[in-house]
């Protein structure tokens, strides 16, 4: 009775009088457990509202626009919520509602003295009202059931919107018809009401047919995992649900089937197709101990993988996590819509009850002509399109950057990456490979070491860093088969340099700002040394300078490329490295960069946004969001790039997952077009009731005999809405 109860020994509970505990049976494993926990949602539980699909969350709940109960917006054959309803199952729902409430809304049109005036024709018999009444009031509660339903939201919320005017609109008419029937002889509105209500049906099945276009690339993205995989236990291989795969566990990928988690290869090799997720056509090789991502399509071979990451942890759901994120986050552009989309709610109102009271009382058309025009022109302000025009690009934005390998957490962030005129790239990894490779040892004129001595003992303090630099230098003496000595004391100088005891020698291995502070000689050569592009890095031995290690980081080949785009783009570019003057000037000229910093300290680069910020500049900084996280936070838009599968970089609005700068223009150009198409959907929208409310009052009516029946208003608001939806899905095909 009392499931909060637990206990490692049978007996009584102490609750309920003393009932006999019972045995539960335990799950398997730990993930088990997990995945039937929920506060603990899988990688497919993402609720969104029937209604209003740019509202996603990770839990079930209530929406905190229209208060309807969200749905899964993936649904899983092993979900406990799959039976909810989903947009699928929504939109299949105004279908029903509309091909049933059809004939009855034609017949009572043909029953209507005003249609059978217009046609001609005369139908008539004793109980007509009545019937009229009884089929009116079918189709109003049975059509008009799920806008009664979200109008209860958002007046629970507070949130007036469109289906609380729809509700209110054909509340009027019917009130004012069934009064019309039973209270005072007159004309009603049973079929203008009628034929608004399928017409509401109409443009609601239709839109969310197309709304549902803009969430299911999210969609598109859980279903990326397979259902199940080949499970090696011992020397068999057994089928298994995905989701119950534990950390650990190994699995067989056979040639052409989709890998279903993220783990490393420890078998086998194989091409994989990775274009899903990171935008890069060109299928990448795996071997034994390479990094594969769940969802990517396996290639001619077999691979066995060991699973590294599960539920939260995999690329997928943390790519989806940063979706969800930016679906909620809102650019300020929405808030204006938002405030707008509640203005126009106001303002439709008023001018409805402001409609109806011109034409009863100051110029008197009579109580139907009155009341028509009112629910005309409720009906016509819905600020449906308002409230679509920015969601359903963000949603399509956001999924087309991901299929690019572009991550959005902040969909302002990507408003504000439009305005840029300044990007500033750290240098070593990003412009560069962050390959340093060893071009030449010198020897200093004193010196009694040779060069592979003086490799080694670089080698052997190099070997504790993780710098690029240092690695080049290991990796330098390991091609040369180098034993390296045992170091103590190693203490590392971040951007300058480390020290350890080797052989009971004093070893310092830096570069000129290291020997500057220590005071040590640095001018011991033959000849002066002109190094061209190349690192220098000195090794002192008992503080006497022996040798100087000459390293080069390779420019990639897409760097011109793409500062030379950005200039194109009227963008300035700058570099930020730690290199000494020399060095960068030379990279910065070959590369045609506006803005070189050199000799930068880690802890100083955020003093050099700070500089151009101060100039007025709205700066980007792109940064491998880890060493740069200070600078991009600084700026307008951090931009971290090479991110691969850790794709949750904390400091940056924008996250690209391959170490390409060519991405930079990507989403720079994305952001651009994104604000094209919102500015497009706002003046659609707003434009489109500048002109619609003034007709729906009856402005035009006394000069030019023009009227805008309910019907054709409830037309005209569903098609402006579906107009917004199918621009937005036009920036699916847009190139980046």
């Amino acid at each position: 009775m009392h499931k909060e109860i637990r206990s490692d020994k049978p007996g009584k509970c102490p609750k309920c009088g003393g009932m006999d505990l019972i045995e539960i049976e335990e799950s398997n494993s730990k993930e088990e457990n997990m995945n039937h926990q929920d506060d603990e949602p899988s990688h497919n539980s993402l609720y969104t509202c029937p209604m209003d699909p740019d509202v996603i969350k990770d839990r079930p709940g209530k929406c905190p626009k229209c208060g309807m109960d969200l749905a899964p917006l993936i649904k899983s054959e092993n979900s406990q919520h799959a039976g909810h309803k989903g947009h699928k199952s929504m939109e299949e729902d105004f279908k029903r509602r509309f091909f049933v409430t059809l004939p009855l809304v034609l017949i009572v049109m043909f029953l209507s003295p005003n249609i059978q005036k217009w046609l001609g024709i005369s139908i008539d018999f004793l109980s007509r009202d009545i019937l009229i009444f009884i089929l009116g009031t079918f189709i109003f509660f049975f059509g008009g059931l799920p806008f009664f339903k979200a109008a209860k939201g958002e007046i629970r919320t507070k949130s007036f919107g469109m289906m609380t005017l729809v509700a209110l609109a054909i509340s009027v008419g019917y009130v004012f018809s069934v009064a019309a029937t039973f209270l005072f002889p007159g004309e009603s509105l049973y079929w203008e009401i009628s034929t608004l209500i399928s017409v509401f049906l109409l443009g609601h099945w239709l839109e969310m047919r197309a709304v549902r276009g803009t969430t299911g690339a999210l969609a598109e993205l859980a279903r990326l995992i397979p259902q199940t995989a080949h499970l090696i236990k011992g020397k068999e291989i057994v089928e298994i649900e995905t989701e119950k795969l534990a950390k650990g566990d190994r699995v067989l990928v056979k040639p052409g089937e989709k890998i279903p988690v993220d783990g490393i290869v420890i078998s086998g090799e194989s091409s994989v197709n990775e274009s899903m997720l990171t935008g890069e056509s060109a299928p990448i090789v795996k071997n034994q101990g390479d990094k594969v991502i769940g969802g990517t399509i396996n290639g001619d071979g077999s691979l066995t993988v060991e699973v590294a990451k599960i539920g939260k942890e995999t690329a997928i759901s943390q790519i989806m996590e940063l979706i969800r994120q930016a679906q909620e986050s809102k650019p300020s552009v929405q808030k204006l819509a938002d405030r707008g989309a509640f203005i126009l709610t106001l303002t439709a109102i008023s001018v409805g009850i402001a409609t109806f009271v011109f034409w009863l009382f100051l110029i008197p058309q009579g109580a139907i002509f009155a009341a028509t025009l009112a629910v005309s022109s409720i009906v016509v302000a819905c600020p449906h399109a308002l409230g679509l025009a920015i969601p359903t690009v963000t949603t399509i934005t956001s999924t087309l950057a991901a299929r690019n390998g572009i991550l959005i957490k902040d969909m302002k962030g990507l408003e504000v990456l439009r305005k840029v005129n300044y990007v500033v790239f750290d240098k070593t990894g990003t412009l560069t490979k962050g390959e340093f490779g060893v071009n030449d040892i010198l020897v200093s004129k004193n010196s009694k070491l040779r060069p592979e001595e003086i490799l080694k003992l670089a080698a052997a303090i190099e070997a504790h860093s993780q710098h690029p630099i240092a690695k080049g230098i290991v990796d330098e003496a390991k091609k040369k088969n180098l034993k390296l000595p045992e170091i103590k004391n190693f203490k590392s100088f971040p951007g300058k340099g480390a020290e350890g005891i080797v052989s009971d020698k004093y070893i310092l291995v830096g570069n000129r700002i290291l020997l500057n502070e220590l005071k040590l000689e640095e001018d011991v050569f033959e000849k002066n040394i002109d190094m061209g592009v190349s690192t220098g890095v000195y090794v002192a031995v008992d503080k006497k300078v022996e040798g100087l290690i000459l390293l080069s980081d390779i420019l990639r080949e897409e760097s011109k490329e793409v500062i030379q785009k950005l200039q194109q783009m009227q963008i300035k570019t700058a570099m930020l490295t730690g290199d000494r003057g020399n060095v960068a000037s030379e990279v910065g000229k070959q590369l045609k960069i506006d803005t070189v910093f050199a000799e930068v300290l880690p802890e100083d680069k955020v003093n050099k946004i700070k500089e151009l910020q101060k100039k007025g500049s709205i700066v980007a900084m792109v940064g491998d969001g880890v060493n740069d996280a200070p600078s991009l936070t600084q700026a307008h838009v951090g931009i971290a790039i090479g991110a691969g599968t850790d794709v949750a970089v904390e400091s940056a609005e924008i996250v690209l997952v391959k170490n390409d700068p060519k991405d930079v223009v990507k989403a720079i150009s994305l952001s651009r077009k994104t604000n094209n198409k919102m500015i497009q959907n706002l003046l659609w929208a707003t434009g489109y009731n500048v002109f619609a409310i003034p007709t729906a009052a009856g402005v035009f009516y006394p000069s030019f005999n023009i009227l805008l029946r309910p019907e054709w208003a409830a037309i005209l608001m569903s098609m402006s809405s579906i107009i917004v939806v199918f621009n937005a899905l036009l920036l699916r095909r847009a190139k980046l």
